[in-house]
């Protein structure tokens, strides 16, 4: 078959409902455009998602004119999607593919080769292959049926095998004119799928299967709709109850009937046996709905098939729900969830170590209680203690109290309050606290309550990878346990964000149930507050002589060293930039306080700023910033000021650690600015004068527009508005960046202070513009 080009219509029309996936939406979509047979077009249904969805395909139907976007002005179901898809679609063959779910490489093409070897059959079945989160891809129950059949034709109806197959449509394609020309629509609410599949399978007098599993279908952790417990799974009995209204108007088809009865009964048992579906108090009447069911459309003469329990059956058509909990059928989870409730229970009574913080846990919340900590409960920082400072003027009935470790408690500025961890009050304030914020996890010894919001802040933009891609990179992974990494983040109840990138990451990495907050980083305030004298106050108690042109120096940790390894000969760089540059080395939180750097400093080659409380008065006091692969270089990019990236180790980095991108492609939105590979290529971009060129600006402004997104200086007010005071809302809005002011550069402030006017745009974008000086 002809490809683009050559056709009036594409071979394949893919149809996308999009509804709360932005983590895992590019996944899908990268698997869809990068394939390799390209007669194709995606119908994307945005079907009123409230998370930022709609905005990543309008970014990839930009790009590539095969993606069609279309949106519902209202949530209207999954159902509602796909028929707003197919309507839109133009395409020989149809495919429902969900938006967590990827295709796999090739699979277009051997569709399209099977179709076109069987003369165009009214439906294609193909395997698929379920993917987990820890990454293991088991295979479809169907895979030796799909070999089985090679290449045949045949009519669904007179194959009752297939009939068998797990019934969703996302494992199957359909030829558009038998579908519409049947008048085939998806019906309102769950269980959508199996209705779908059975009348098609019936209808359909040619079908052909592909042994190539052709869909990754995602186990998720955390989201599915169907894994959400609620009376929406009641709909099942409505969709068999079409299915069965479907075969009375096909006498033809009577002796299928035993069949689809024992597969509506079985899936009833199932679904009305997990918690996760059915609720406790909902069960009753779900069991008498299920029986209504079996007695209305049992055939004559059905008994129940060895393969099934016939005591679930002979249960349920008695109609006896005291019958059916005294079989241990649909109350063997209500058993297995109370045992549960038991060994958690018993757990938190591990947990709590001291009979003390049992006691302390069965006293109520204290609703103006909020706890703090940062870096592993190091001295108070970052986004924890913008909030803070925040919620002390915006909430003055809250009280925050900073854990602290006891060898860092004389770092603690007066006037905090703050407990040592371990203590009698550290557990009374983790007991009775409402509020827990944190750019960490806290200890795993804390059991979180009933009633307890816990805000995860996180520290950086992830440039690395995080979460559950790290159980890839050994090194990154080393004593980790990667259950006990999750379990802390179903503590979490609020995610903050700083752009789109790192929402999409955290709901990826982090499968777990919490909100995002797209706030901000309440850190980074500071830069869009600061005036000229603060910024030259600063630069003064850090020793920077008037003039200079400070260099701030802040590397990441390598997972694959131990220890501080320093990858640049500092003593040269000093020497070769001259006197009138000034370098400030930051290392690693996680390094102890290195002989050499103490050395070079009293030689004054140097500033050594290790030990620093503010990262962020060291971005403030910084003419520009040297890096490799931080994440301090997100947020320096809010000061519009040039960055280098010095990476010497890049493809080791990748390998051990694993990034989210290409940082040094060169490309617009990936690179902050000038790139060097070796000392000599650094001292160059100085010397030369390309670190701060029109190259560098023009890639400054690109990657600005990407990760500055939310940061305005006022994302400490959205935080705790939304999360003290209960607004919804995220407000005030984040400014677009022609509406930002941020600190002026030193050289600016400097000139400011001598009593200079200086006047320019607010307009950072395209990089920092024309100064005009007036004196």
């Amino acid at each position: 078959m002809p490809e683009t080009g050559l056709r009036s219509a594409p071979r394949f029309s893919i149809i996308v409902p999009v509804y709360n996936v932005q983590g895992f939406l590019r996944a899908c979509l990268n698997s869809l455009l990068g394939q390799d047979f390209t007669d194709f077009e995606v119908i994307a249904v945005d079907d009123h998602s409230p998370d930022r969805s709609g905005d990543i395909l309008a970014e990839y139907a930009a790009r590539d004119p095969r993606v069609i976007t279309v949106r519902h002005e209202e949530n209207r179901g999954i159902g509602a999607a796909r028929n707003t898809g197919v309507e839109r679609a133009g395409g020989d063959y149809l495919l429902f593919l969900d938006s967590d779910d990827t295709l796999t490489p090739g699979a277009l093409r051997a569709m399209a080769d099977r179709l076109g070897a069987s003369e165009d059959p009214d439906l294609l079945l193909f395997d698929h292959v379920r993917t987990y989160w820890w990454h293991a891809v088991k295979p479809s129950a169907a895979r030796e049926l799909l070999s089985e059949a090679g290449a045949e034709v045949f009519k669904p109806a007179e194959r009752t095998e297939f009939l068998q197959m797990f019934a969703v449509v996302w494992n199957r394609a359909f030829r558009r004119d038998f579908f519409v020309d049947n008048g085939f629509r998806y019906t309102d609410g769950l269980y959508e799928d199996a209705l779908m599949v059975y009348t098609t399978m019936l209808t359909a007098e040619r079908a052909v299967c592909l042994e190539h599993a052709c869909v990754e279908y995602r186990q998720r952790r955390h989201g599915n709709s169907m894994k959400t417990p609620g009376r929406k799974h009641f709909t099942i009995f409505e969709q068999y109850q079409r299915l069965f209204e479907f075969l009375d108007s096909r006498p033809d088809l009577d002796h299928l009937r035993p069949l689809f009865f024992e597969r509506m009964v079985s899936h009833v048992l199932f679904t009305g046996a997990r918690e996760s579906r059915v609720l406790v108090e909902d069960r009753p009447e779900f069991f008498r709905r299920a029986a209504a069911m079996y007695r209305r459309h049992k055939p004559a003469g059905f008994t129940p098939p060895e393969e099934v329990d016939a005591l679930q059956f002979q249960a349920l058509e008695r109609g006896s729900y005291r019958a059916f909990q005294a079989l241990n059928l649909m109350s063997r989870t209500r058993k297995s969830g109370e045992q549960r409730w038991r060994k958690a229970q018993r757990a938190m009574s591990k947990r709590a170590s001291s009979a003390f913080y049992r006691m302390q846990l069965s006293r109520p919340l204290d609703p103006d209680l909020a706890v703090f900590s940062a870096y592993w409960n190091r001295t108070p920082a970052c986004n924890p203690l913008a909030i803070y400072e925040k919620a002390k003027e915006l909430v003055p009935h809250l009280h925050g109290v900073w854990v602290v470790r006891e060898d860092l408690v004389d770092t603690v500025p007066d006037g905090m309050d703050h407990v040592v961890v371990n203590t009698q009050r550290y557990w009374e304030v983790m007991a009775r606290a409402k509020y827990f914020v944190n750019n960490v996890n806290f200890a795993d010894n804390v059991v979180k309550r009933k009633g307890q919001v816990h805000l995860q802040t996180h520290h950086g933009t992830p440039l690395k990878r995080m979460g559950i891609d790290q159980q890839k990179y050994p090194a990154a992974a080393k004593g980790m346990s990667m259950s006990k990494l999750l379990e802390r983040a179903d503590r979490w109840d609020l995610s903050l964000s700083s752009n789109q990138h790192t929402t999409e990451q955290w709901e990826r990495v982090y499968p777990c149930s919490f909100e995002s907050i797209d706030a901000g980083y309440p850190r980074n305030d500071v830069f869009f507050r600061a005036g000229a004298q603060e910024v030259l106050d600063i630069r003064a108690r850090l020793g920077i002589a008037p003039g200079s042109t400070a260099v701030l120096y802040a590397p990441t940790v390598r997972d694959y060293q131990v220890g501080y390894v320093p990858q640049l000969d500092l003593e040269k760089i000093t020497r070769e930039l001259g006197p009138d540059f000034v370098l400030l080395v930051r290392t690693h939180y996680f390094y102890d306080q290195d002989p050499h750097l103490q050395k070079l400093q009293e030689q004054g080659a140097l500033i050594d700023v290790s030990r620093h409380p503010s990262v962020e008065e060291l971005c403030l006091a910084a003419d520009a910033l040297v890096t490799d692969y931080s994440s301090i270089m997100f947020d320096y990019a809010n000061l519009d000021r040039p960055i280098i990236n010095y990476a010497v180790d890049w493809e080791t980095y990748v390998r051990s650690r694993g990034v989210t991108f290409d940082l040094l492609s060169g490309k617009p939105g990936e690179t902050p600015g000038i790139t060097a590979t070796h000392e000599d290529e650094l001292i160059e971009a100085f010397v030369s004068g390309r670190w701060k060129g029109a190259e560098a600006t023009e890639l400054r402004a690109a990657f600005r527009a990407r990760f500055c997104t939310w940061d305005d200086g006022h994302a400490a007010e959205r935080v705790v508005r939304r999360i003290f005071l209960g607004t919804e809302d995220l407000s005030p809005a984040p400014l677009p960046q022609s509406g930002r002011t941020v600190a002026p550069a030193p050289h600016e402030a400097a000139l400011m202070a001598d009593g200079t006017v200086l006047t320019h745009t607010a307009d950072h974008s395209p990089g920092r513009p024309e100064v005009e000086l007036t004196s």
